[in-house]
C-alpha cells in the first residue's frame, strides 16, 4: 500500500502551526459521535490534546492527500501520522501503518562518542511515542 497524505485543518482554532515540526507524530482519533461530520478524525498531540482535525471538504483536502472520509474505514479507532509539511493554514502529514509506529517505538540510534574513539562502545537511546 503506498503512503497516504491527510490534511491537518482547523488548526487556527487550536493552537496554530507552533505545536507541528516536520517529523513529529501527532495521533488520529475518529470521532463517531461527531455531530458536525460522521467521518470525523480529530488530531491531538500528548498534553495538549486536539490541535486540529483531518480535512473531509473539497475545500480543505489540499491535492494528493486524502479526506477522512477515504482513509475512516482504512484506519484502527486510533492511528498515528508523521507531519510532513506545514503551510500557512494546514499541515500535511503521512499516516503510518501500523507496523511502522511499533518499529518507532523501538528504533534505536547509534550515538559518536563524544572525541569521535570508534574503539569505545555506542552508546544506544530508545525513541518512544509521547502518547
Amino acid at each position: 500500500m503506498s503512503t497516504m497524505f491527510v490534511t491537518i485543518t482547523g488548526i487556527h482554532h487550536y493552537y496554530g502551526d507552533k505545536p507541528f515540526e516536520i517529523g513529529r507524530v501527532v495521533r488520529l482519533v475518529k470521532e463517531p459521535d461527531n455531530k458536525y461530520d460522521d467521518d470525523a478524525i480529530r488530531v491531538e498531540l500528548p498534553f495538549i490534546e486536539t490541535v486540529g482535525y483531518v480535512a473531509n471538504s473539497t475545500n480543505t483536502v489540499y491535492r494528493g492527500t486524502y479526506s477522512a472520509g477515504r482513509i475512516y474505514d482504512k484506519i484502527e479507532d486510533a492511528a498515528f501520522a508523521e507531519v510532513a509539511f506545514i503551510t500557512h493554514s494546514s499541515v500535511i502529514a503521512a499516516v503510518l501503518p501500523p507496523e511502522a509506529v511499533e518499529e518507532k517505538e523501538t528504533e534505536q540510534l547509534d550515538l559518536q562518542t563524544p572525541n569521535g574513539d570508534e574503539d569505545k562502545p555506542q552508546g544506544k537511546k530508545k525513541f518512544k511515542i509521547g502518547f
